[in-house]
């Protein structure tokens, strides 16, 4: 792993991607948004800051072994820290078996977390559950390093619209282009 391009992705370039990716979605600033495996809110946070009226939600499992320094308790600090607080909403919860009733929400999100699901059959649950609580029109974003054309393929399956898989530029690359992230996007049928 190059060392120079993992410092650089995980302090600057994540962020810097994911800001061109929210803006790419055009928020009102009155959605609901669901971070799936949220962490200790790097996006979660950077939605909330575009939500004025709405409110942006994350689940996490909250195990260090997925991240360091992961808890719910770090998000809560960070969020307070951003003076979004009162915009964020955290869950310990399974994204295969998400706690929220179908078309809940507007937006979902996720960054380098389904592929933390060891077996195929779970993340494609994780997907399914994705599909069942998004709104009709609402639009879909996973940014991964692995299994990104199996998350397309199931969105397909699920009739999603608009389904696009892309590279993310160098800024979001983990030490080469071998392990470049990759973007799946997709809008729900209204």
């Amino acid at each position: 792993m190059n060392l120079n391009s993992y410092n650089y992705t995980t302090r600057s370039g994540k962020f810097q991607v994911w800001a061109g990716i929210l803006s790419g979605i055009q928020l009102r600033g009155d959605e609901q948004v669901l971070d799936l495996g949220c962490g200790r809110g790097a996006v979660l946070l950077m939605a909330a800051k575009l939500l004025p009226t709405g409110k942006a939600t994350g689940i996490d499992l909250w195990k260090t072994n997925d991240q360091s320094g992961n808890a719910m308790e770090v998000t809560t600090r960070n969020a307070e820290l951003e003076g979004v607080a009162e915009r964020v909403e955290l869950h310990t919860a399974d994204m295969q078996k998400l706690p929220f009733a179908d078309n809940t929400f507007d937006v979902i999100l996720s960054s380098l977390a389904i592929h933390n699901i060891p077996e195929a059959a779970g993340r494609s649950h994780a997907i399914d559950e994705a599909v069942r609580v998004l709104k009709p029109g609402g639009k879909l974003r996973i940014a991964d390093f692995r299994n990104t054309q199996a998350y397309e393929r199931r969105l397909q399956e699920l009739g999603m619209l608009d389904v696009k898989h892309q590279t993310l530029d160098w800024r979001f690359w983990y030490g080469s282009p071998w392990t470049a992230t990759k973007l799946v996007s997709a809008r729900k049928p209204a």
